[in-house]
């Protein structure tokens, strides 16, 4: 038996490949299928299921594809509807797999159609569980997402059942694989650990240590943050099928001179530029929103470019296809082309230009105390906000800056000095601020990190957040 997790930090996103006797299943495939044919094709073995947890939200499955390229069944659980051919399997149904099987155990409470598949071994063994969003390492799935008219503490008391009845009923041994890591929006605070055991987590999760419903019911609903926007837009498409990788690729894979990029802007396509970060932030086409290959990309996509809009890319050399596939994983489509030459070539034709100043910490500090239209703005979410500012700091987080509103308090006359942990995120919120004709603006390096420990910047533990 081969049992392999195939990670894409990206989106803290989890599939996995089993094989045994050269037969092999997937669950929760990415959009892009290559790896998984790939590995099927190294181990000798015939793809027989495709087996999906739930219908996502944060991401875009390749599950359709890939039973075309295969031609293996999708299987979802029970309650799952599509528009696509798939196998609804009963719960406790056994899907036989080379020498070992695979049990569909229905959980609902995540979603309505969630479901957990237990894998034995050769010896009928319980050897692992793959819980998709109903159980991760420390936490457990959100229930406020996309099931009809139930509520959020309808599906969470559904959820208590079935960690109950189907979870902690397994042996304590057995390996715990879900759907997503640390940082995933699927839950409110993942463990730093993408797999774990039964035994583990009933001893660590809080939600598993939840001895009444009403309790459970209480902690797994508190705290909730709104959900990214991209999530009904992906859940929609993995219900309904996605468009081929490929044919996404050749459309959307088109080289533009400087004249065709500045035509299709000039027609109201949005400008999004993948160089890292600092690289930006040296120089850049007005206009741009910076989203770096570097960090969480395709969330940040997902959050904060309007989904139906035109979009041009800028990238760094050979950057080009990667930038694609990953904006495709949630949903985004519409790119019709790329800047031949990256950046250089907006240079070399002699076209106008944008950059972003950044300084030191310790520049900030010299500032603060001599100029009253300083303004400290610090773009992290509001539970890293809480946890400890600037004192006066504003916190206006990323995710609500694609409402022009929450930025209406940012008046030219402020010196804005915008932050965030590490400084990947304030650079993309000092591209969406001049984008709104927002200048008057410095980058702080090493973000909050290596603020907290500047002389002269106070950090505080009070509230201060922008509604």
């Amino acid at each position: 038996m081969f049992v392999k997790q195939l990670y894409t930090n990206c989106l803290s996103e989890a599939a996995y490949f089993i094989e045994s006797a050269g037969e092999a299943v997937v669950i929760d495939p990415l959009r892009d299928i290559d790896a998984y044919i790939a590995l099927a094709k190294e181990r000798n073995a015939t793809i027989k299921y495709i087996f999906e947890t739930h219908f996502h939200a944060d991401f875009v499955s390749g599950h359709v594809e890939l039973a075309e390229a295969t031609g293996a069944p999708i299987v979802y659980g029970p309650l799952a509807v599509t528009s696509f051919p798939a196998y609804i399997a009963k719960d406790h149904e056994i899907f036989k797999v080379g020498e070992v099987t695979i049990e569909a155990l229905h959980t609902p409470g995540h979603t309505l159609e969630s479901t957990c598949y237990l894998l034995r071994d050769e010896n009928n063994d319980a050897h692992s569980v793959y819980t998709g969003d109903t159980l991760f390492v420390g936490d457990v799935g959100r229930p406020d997402l996309f099931s009809g008219d139930l509520s959020k503490e309808e599906l969470a008391g559904m959820l208590f059942e079935s960690l109950n009845t189907k979870i902690k009923a397994l042996p304590d041994q057995v390996t715990v694989y879900p759907a997503h890591g640390p940082g995933s929006s699927c839950g409110k605070n993942l463990g730093p650990s993408t797999y774990s055991t039964i035994g583990d987590e009933k001893k660590t999760n809080y939600a598993l240590l939840a001895t009444d419903k009403a309790t459970f019911i209480n902690e797994v609903t508190d705290g909730l943050t709104t959900p990214p926007v991209y999530f009904p837009i992906n859940a929609k498409l993995n219900k309904e099928g996605a468009g081929a990788l490929q044919e996404v690729k050749e459309k959307s894979l088109k080289p533009l001179s400087v004249a065709e990029f500045k035509e299709r802007v000039a027609n109201g396509a949005l400008i999004l530029d993948t160089r890292h970060a600092d690289t930006f932030a040296d120089g850049f086409v007005p206009g741009s929103i910076s989203i770096g290959l570097e960090g969480r990309f395709a969330e940040f996509v997902g959050s904060l470019l309007p989904f139906e809009r035109e979009i041009v890319l800028v990238t760094e050399p050979g950057k080009e296809e990667e930038t694609l596939v990953r904006m495709a994983r949630v949903g985004f489509d519409k790119v019709s082309g790329y800047l031949d030459g990256s950046y250089a070539a907006w240079q070399a034709a002699g076209e106008p230009i944008d950059l972003i100043i950044s300084v030191e910490p310790d520049e900030l500090a010299m500032d603060l105390p001599h100029d009253e239209h300083l303004m400290i703005v610090d773009v992290r979410k509001p539970a890293e906000y809480a946890d400890g500012h600037i004192k006066n700091a504003l916190n206006l987080p990323l995710n609500d800056m694609t409402d022009p509103g929450s930025m209406a308090d940012l008046d030219e006359h402020f010196n804005l000095y915008v932050h965030c942990q590490g400084g990947y995120r304030s650079i993309i919120a000092c591209s969406m601020l001049k984008r709104e004709g927002i200048h008057n603006l410095r980058n702080v390096v090493g973000g909050f990190k290596a603020m907290k420990d500047e002389k002269g910047l106070e950090v505080v533990k009070e509230r201060n957040v922008l509604n």
